[in-house]
């Protein structure tokens, strides 16, 4: 797996996994339970992870969203 985005927006990650899952994409957000350990107060970032498979198609959907450079 790759590593297609680090954020501490979970709107954004929200967002991302959902355009992922329309397109078919399998995908695995990372770090969710590091919340608990910081207290939830969303200083670690949670990285959403593609299939080196699909890193490519999944950059492309996040690029065309004009969600920022990556």
């Amino acid at each position: 797996m790759e590593e297609l985005l680090r954020t501490n927006d979970m709107v954004l990650i929200s967002y991302i996994e959902s355009m992922l899952n329309d397109a078919g994409i399998a995908h695995h957000v990372m770090d969710t339970n590091m919340s608990v350990i910081e207290g939830s107060i969303g200083v670690l970032p949670r990285r959403i992870m593609v299939d080196s498979d699909q890193i490519t198609q999944a950059r492309r959907i996040v690029k065309e969203a004009d969600i920022g450079a990556l």
